[in-house]
């Protein structure tokens, strides 16, 4: 082909020879829903065309409760120098993991083959998409990642020696996160070494925030009643309301509060147990010592409490039936209140639409999560990613000076 016939490549194409730079002979492994079918062909295809050794395995759409099956967990023990993710919503979690974590060198525990492989031993490289569709994938993929990567490295930068993070917006969120001692991560698009891996869309910076000393009497609820089943059955009133939850009213501590502070007010979509939806009625969720105290709103706001809920009572019935250790069962129950995540939208092409793998990337957003967090100091069965529209983000340092990083959702970097 003469160099002005030359074709644009492709968004599958995008993804293997620049993204993952997949090279001749390297063994990858696609995993994918039917629903996903089309991307996952023409990820396989581009494979084929760089003289990968593509390899495709197929499972139902599975929820952030659902467990993987187990032929894609042996997938992955082959330990593939790549891994694509083609999720319609989640991967499944790793049941076997769950009840018997893998250790790294380091210490650190994981509860999934996956996350093992890829932090931990940081053998494979790989993408993950949950939810993806064709449409967002032709939208966002082929982007500058020369100038993605300049961003979320000034961004990074900026985090360096921060202590906290105050965030406002327009709607009403007015919450401090505490970092310091954490360290920022990217989601830049270069997945090129072992060990290395993010979202298709690419485009976000994200941190955890230093996990609170809020919500701490879980385990003292769990105590208080004769066996782990029986705590299944406590009760938490929300905004006067009756909700079935493992914890009792007073999870409050007693010691001056540390953690994510204050209120955040989602206005843009909200990642369920489910699924992601856009919100018709804004979410104000309060934190107390890093852990949530209190929703409210509409019928969206009800739905994510009872989302909570079942995966407090999910932590505590996996440990009742030997499938989390002992002990861990409230810790899981403790931290579906967390908050785990404040990341910052930096794809053009991304848009919110309802689809969080794309709106969490959307310029003038940012996000946080309840739940699981990614310093794997605060695990969860959840990671419910939330959309708040036009914030201003101020960072602090430990000498006191103040850095403005977005001013009503502008990027403030140059």
């Amino acid at each position: 082909m003469g160099i002005f016939n030359k074709q644009e490549k492709s968004a599958a194409q995008t993804v293997i020879e620049e993204v993952l730079a997949v090279k001749k002979n390297e063994r990858a492994l696609i995993i994918a829903n039917p629903e996903t079918t089309v991307i996952a062909q023409d990820l396989f295809t581009a494979l084929l065309e760089v003289n990968a050794k593509p390899v495709l395995v197929f499972q139902t759409k599975k929820s952030s409760l659902d467990n993987a099956e187990d032929a894609v967990i042996g997938a992955l023990q082959t330990e593939p120098d790549v891994v694509l993710s083609i999720s319609e919503c989640k991967l499944g979690k790793d049941a076997a993991a769950v009840a018997k974590p893998y250790q790294s060198n380091d210490g650190t525990s994981y509860d999934h083959i996956f996350d093992y492989l890829l932090e931990g031993k940081k053998t494979i490289r790989a993408v993950w998409t949950p939810g993806l569709t064709q449409d967002i994938f032709e939208r966002t993929v082929k982007i500058d990642y020369k100038l993605l990567a300049e961003r979320c490295k000034k961004i990074c930068e900026r985090y360096v020696n921060a202590v906290s993070v105050h965030v406002t917006s327009p709607n009403g969120t007015d919450v401090k996160v505490p970092v310091a001692g954490r360290k920022a991560l990217v989601d830049n698009g270069d997945f090129t070494q072992p060990g290395s891996g993010g979202n298709v869309p690419a485009g976000e910076v994200f941190i955890s925030p230093v996990v609170g000393n809020g919500n701490t009497l879980v385990s003292d609820a769990v105590k208080k009643v004769s066996s782990v089943k029986d705590a299944i059955s406590g009760a938490l009133k929300v905004k006067g309301q009756q909700e079935s939850s493992v914890l009792s009213d007073d999870t409050a501590s007693d010691a001056s509060p540390c953690g994510t502070q204050g209120t955040i007010v989602f206005d843009g979509s909200m990642t369920f147990s489910d699924g992601d939806a856009l919100l018709k009625t804004p979410i104000t969720v309060t934190v107390n010592a890093g852990f949530v105290s209190d929703i409210a709103g509409g019928e969206e706001a009800k739905r994510l409490l009872r989302d909570i809920i079942a995966a407090e009572k999910e932590s505590l019935a996996l440990e009742a039936t030997g499938k989390l250790p002992s002990g861990q069962g409230a810790v899981y129950a403790r931290n579906a209140r967390n908050i785990g995540e404040l990341g910052i939208g930096l794809n053009p092409s991304a848009n919110v639409t309802g689809n969080m793998l794309e709106d969490e990337k959307a310029f003038r957003t940012c996000h946080f999560a309840i739940g699981a967090n990614y310093d794997n100091d605060a695990p969860s069965l959840i990671h419910f990613d939330g959309i708040v529209r036009n914030p201003t983000i101020e960072i602090e340092y430990a000498d006191g000076s103040l850095f403005t990083l977005l001013k009503d959702g502008e990027l403030q970097l140059d």
